[in-house]
């Protein structure tokens, strides 16, 4: 009864400023800050699996569209709950709760110290880190999708019926608002990623990175519970999405309960509802189902727009992020979609819509849609023909059936040496160029010794050529069959020296490395590093290099080091894997398509389903439309894991095939279709009705009145009958 009175209710009247309701400034700033928390958490989720968990680029890919797919069904649920049992504002504020609460739990799985139980950097046991990840990114799912569908509906209750103008630049503000915090959180967020943090060893910050995305979220729920005194709240009224699953539900039980060809058929299967809803409920859900059924081709869009955070994140790791001034980390590569948004929405509407309906073309809303899906297929063109030049910066890493070889003179003379055939002249303190690739175990010849030599298939490895007192001898060591993680870059050193010799790179200690031996890689990021080579007798050598993106360097402190001022000159820096060449700025072609096909695509599909939805049914087609974005993700996930392409341009040309495919299809039935005008249906199903209701209402009254005729002329007949009688007996 309380809910039916606060329903009765008046709006309340908030406090106003300029015009607009204070309340709507909570409702704006929780959604920034929401965004922010959002996006940001989401800007280095891939780097996070593939560098923290350790998972490959196809797995990482597969759990990030995953999560993105659930982010895009729970609204669904929101919806409901919603509409059905807590209201709009309660369920902001307990799903917000569990919000979060994820993006917390997210942040205690990324650090490493907790079961890092011999201190090495590396967590111990993955799995712990595992599930609390998965349990934080479902619980998150479940926020971020359930607040979804009420938070802008419940900013637009706050407004009065005539107060249209203002709810509509509250609309945009809102969507500013999503964009700037967007934008904002991916450039912030790959930053604090970048530092260094631990309890016991210093790595990648990912707890920082998600733990702000989290403190921005707990202040979006206080500011929100905030200015719960000046709200208008509305009670739950009955979701309308149940109503049109129960029509549509019973309208395919009645069809199949009626199959039989004795019954007559009907004119579209959803009249089989007749027998029970109303024909207005009938011609909504019609409408709806109109809409839906061109939504069938849109997952496509949406699976190869999502990719900008998995596959183009991991695109970039292999790209130069120089740009002068300004150094990009990969996972900051994704603020060109809201800066691109920013200028492309009011340029569209300005300028480029004015433009063509002045030349007289019927740009419709679905020809714009059918545009914006080519232009997210060339995008992907534009990111397969960036591949390829990828592809030839990056070394030749050995397949499954082959083992590589590099050969290091570490002897202060020229060495010549034979490898499987190979003869290969080595000048003192040098190395080969490239490394050798062999298919099966050979012989290596240095100086009247012969070595036999096999390395396991698909390694690369080092032989370092040494003096053994009166002998040469050859030292093999492991190399890295990859590129650098994150654009990092790997540094080690072999120690020709015939003492001990402690390195320290910048402020890490690598520690003693003794004669004749290599260290282990270190990860140094780009600029300018400094090594510090420093012996027993407290005499050191300072030595600078400059360097770039996804690097390795193996650097040779040969046998006559000195320990004086221009001792760096004599540590030579053997170049294993090229940097990066291909600048990061090449991906902004394919940004600006994708953008431009997006602002084309996802506005004008926002305004089309609005324009042809039921009044009492936008929040279904705002369901339809979000889960669109859930099916494309899937598709994602079928995508990567069914098409074993090998080559990364390949999967790229693939996936723009799908889309321009699934262009010509849409084309084709947006071609078919026919716009309509559901505020006229609804009046004449509104009309009927009440036309219905006014011929009962006469058809009651004129039994009505028959049945009193009928005991009027009952009545009199009793009363001549008397009469007759009473004569008869006076007769008598």
């Amino acid at each position: 009864m309380a809910d039916k009175e606060e329903h009765k209710k008046p709006k309340k009247k908030s406090p106003k400023v300029c015009g607009y309701p204070i309340s709507i400034f909570f409702i704006v700033i929780n959604e920034f800050c929401e965004r922010f928390s959002y996006y940001g958490m989401r800007a280095v989720l891939v780097l996070y699996f593939k560098y923290f968990l350790r998972w490959d680029d196809d797995f990482a890919t597969t759990i990030y569209h995953t999560f993105v797919a659930l982010c895009y069904l729970t609204p669904i649920l929101g919806a409901i709950i919603a509409d059905s049992w807590l209201g709009k504002f309660k369920t902001i504020v307990y799903l917000s709760i569990v919000y979060t609460l994820g993006q917390v739990v997210l942040a205690i799985s990324a650090i490493h110290d907790i079961t890092d139980t011999n201190k090495d950097g590396t967590p111990d046991n993955m799995t712990f880190h595992v599930a609390l990840s998965m349990v934080g990114l479902l619980l998150i799912a479940l926020g971020t999708g359930g607040i979804k569908p009420c938070v802008a509906a419940f900013g637009g209750d706050q407004f009065e019926d005539h107060q249209e103008k203002q709810r509509g630049t509250f609309f945009s503000i809102f969507y500013l608002s999503i964009n700037a915090g967007s934008l904002l959180s991916t450039i912030i967020t790959p930053i604090l990623r970048g530092q260094e943090c631990g309890i016991h060893t210093q790595q990648q910050c990912y707890p920082l990175a998600f733990g702000v995305p989290a403190a921005l979220m707990a202040v979006a729920l206080i500011v929100f519970i905030v200015g719960s005194g000046m709200y208008h709240k509305t009670a739950p009224q009955g979701n309308i999405m149940v109503k049109v699953t129960k029509c549509i539900g019973f309208a395919i039980k009645n069809r199949f309960r009626h199959r039989s060809s004795q019954y007559p058929k009907r004119e579209h299967w959803m009249d089989w509802a007749d027998e029970k809803y109303d024909k207005l409920l009938i011609a909504q859900v019609k409408m709806v189902l109109k809409v839906l059924f061109l939504y069938i081709p849109l997952p496509m869009f949406w699976a190869l727009f999502d990719q900008q955070g998995s596959r183009w994140t991991l695109q970039a790791t292999t790209m130069d992020g120089d740009f002068g001034a300004l150094t990009i980390q990969p996972d900051q590569m994704q603020t060109v979609n809201p800066i691109l948004i920013l200028i492309l929405v009011p340029i569209m509407d300005t300028l480029i819509y004015p433009l063509i309906s002045k030349c007289k073309l019927n740009f419709t809303p679905l020809r714009r849609i059918t545009v914006g899906m080519f232009f997210a297929a060339m995008a992907f063109v534009a990111a397969a023909v960036v591949q390829l030049q990828i592809d030839k910066t990056l070394p030749k890493f050995p397949s499954n059936s082959e083992m590589q070889v590099k050969f290091i003179n570490a002897v202060n003379r020229e060495v010549d040496i034979t490898a499987g055939g190979h003869v290969l002249p080595l000048k003192p303190l040098t190395a080969t160029e490239t490394y050798e690739t062999f298919k099966n175990p050979f012989l290596l010849t240095v100086g009247d010794y012969e070595y036999a030599v096999s390395f396991p298939k698909g390694t690369r490895n080092t032989i370092t050529i040494v003096q053994n007192e009166t002998e040469l001898g050859a030292i093999p060591f492991e190399d890295i069959t990859k590129k650098p993680e994150q654009g990092a870059n790997a540094i080690r050193f072999f120690n020709g020296f015939d003492t001990a010799l402690n390195v320290t790179v910048g402020d890490k200690e690598i520690g003693y490395i003794h004669p004749n031996n290599m260290s282990e890689y270190t990860s140094v990021k780009r600029g300018y590093a400094g090594y510090w080579i420093r012996n027993d007798a407290g005499l050191e050598c300072f030595v600078k290099q400059e360097l770039g993106f996804g690097s390795s360097y193996t650097l040779l402190i040969p046998p006559t080091l000195t320990f004086e001022v221009n001792c760096s000159e004599g540590v030579q820096k053997i170049l294993d894997i090229e940097p990066n060449t291909f600048s990061m700025a090449w991906q902004i072609p394919q940004y600006f398509l994708l953008t431009a096909g997006e602002v084309v695509f996802s506005v004008t599909g926002l305004e089309f389903s609005y324009s042809q939805a039921p009044s009492n049914m936008k929040a279904v087609l705002q369901a339809g439309w979000l889960l669109t974005v859930a099916f494309g993700n899937i598709i994602v996930l079928i995508v990567a894991e069914a098409a074993t392409l090998e080559d990364q341009w390949a999967e790229y040309i693939l996936f723009a095939a799908l889309l321009v495919l699934v262009c010509i299809i849409f084309a084709i039935m947006a071609y078919f279709y026919t716009y309509i005008d559901p505020a006229k249906i609804e009046a004449h199903f509104a009309n009927m009705e009440y036309g219905e209701k006014e011929r009962k209402k006469s058809l009651e009254m004129a039994k009505k009145a028959s049945f009193q005729h009928q005991d009027e002329d009952n009545k009199s007949s009793d009363s001549s009958s008397d009469e007759e009688e009473e004569s008869k007996q006076s007769k008598m």
